[in-house]
């Protein structure tokens, strides 16, 4: 078992902060202090090291941070298999999730509830990050599993397929595409468009496709762009701009008559969504378990 100092250690490395360690350890930051003062002791050698107004690891420092996230995962997988001895029902640990906004609105919710009735004893926190920001969450070992869209060209994390999705284009009555069934890809360039941020999952799938048309983001009549699905779909629903959502992102709106897909010719969004996982973590007990738990209820839907 990693000693409480460890624990402390393992926080303010990963957050770079004495400040968010103490916030997320609910101590004090002079309790911090000691804590990391005395491992330094004990160790004979620095941790940490002043730069600017931050810290950062020194060398020493990240050699103990790299042997102690191993200890970790092993102390989680040793936990996982002594509680589950007996009955998978007692597995006692932490599963710490991210996802994207989509996931984490619309797929993982009946997941996560099933799998905490099954696993009741198990702590489960989720992250919910735009793609990019769950992907660097992972890298800082914020997290030890996420779902997002596509694949990246970073080799430090494992991926796995989960399922696909697809993403429409769709406006409110307050559009005057609101009586139009499609338009051509040429005249989507003459209406106002609203579009997700920087960093996300559904904008890069909305780029890739039109990418493969020869068409630009450039050459769209964007001068909008909002964070999260549901503040994009909220402004669409109030404003006449055309925009680009995950179907089941709006599904009731779309039954309501609230909203209403407009084909654009020759345009098609899919989308696949992934696991994630740092490459040495992959044997994770409950990174596993919750893998092999969704892919189980989705398979079930199909």
């Amino acid at each position: 078992m990693l000693s409480f100092r460890h624990q402390v250690f393992f926080e303010v490395a990963n957050l770079l902060s004495f400040t968010k360690a103490s916030q997320v350890l609910n101590l004090s930051q002079p309790a911090i202090s000691k804590h990391i003062k005395a491992l330094e002791e004990q160790y004979k050698t620095s941790l940490f090291e002043r730069v600017g107004g931050g810290i950062k690891l020194t060398e020493q420092g990240r050699v103990l941070l790299g042997f102690l996230r191993q200890a970790k995962e092993i102390q989680n997988r040793l936990e996982y298999e002594l509680s589950t001895h007996l009955d998978e029902y007692n597995a006692k640990g932490e599963l710490r999730l991210g996802a994207s906004t989509t996931v984490t609105l619309y797929i993982i919710p009946e997941i996560l509830s099933a799998f905490r009735r099954k696993y009741p004893n198990v702590h489960i926190t989720l992250l919910n990050r735009n793609s990019e920001n769950v992907l660097t969450a992972l890298g800082n070992n914020e997290i030890d599993l996420g779902i997002i869209e596509g694949q990246t060209k970073t080799t430090s994390v494992n991926y796995r397929y989960f399922l696909s999705d697809e993403v429409i284009a769709v406006c409110s009555p307050k559009s005057e595409l609101w009586y139009r069934e499609s338009i051509t890809l040429q005249e989507l360039r003459e209406f106002p468009v609203a579009l997700r941020e920087r960093g996300s999952g559904t904008l890069a799938s909305v780029k890739s496709a039109l990418e493969e048309r020869n068409f630009k983001l450039s050459d769209l009549k964007n001068n909008i762009s909002l964070g999260g699905t549901e503040a994009l779909k909220n402004f669409l629903l109030v404003d006449d701009c055309l925009g680009f959502l995950p179907l089941r992102s709006v599904q009731k709106e779309l039954a309501s008559g609230t909203l209403k897909q407009v084909f654009v010719e020759g345009l098609h969004i899919n989308r696949q969504f992934f696991f994630i996982q740092r490459h040495g973590s992959e044997n994770d007990p409950f990174g596993q378990a919750f893998v092999r738990f969704a892919l189980q209820i989705h398979n079930l839907k199909l």
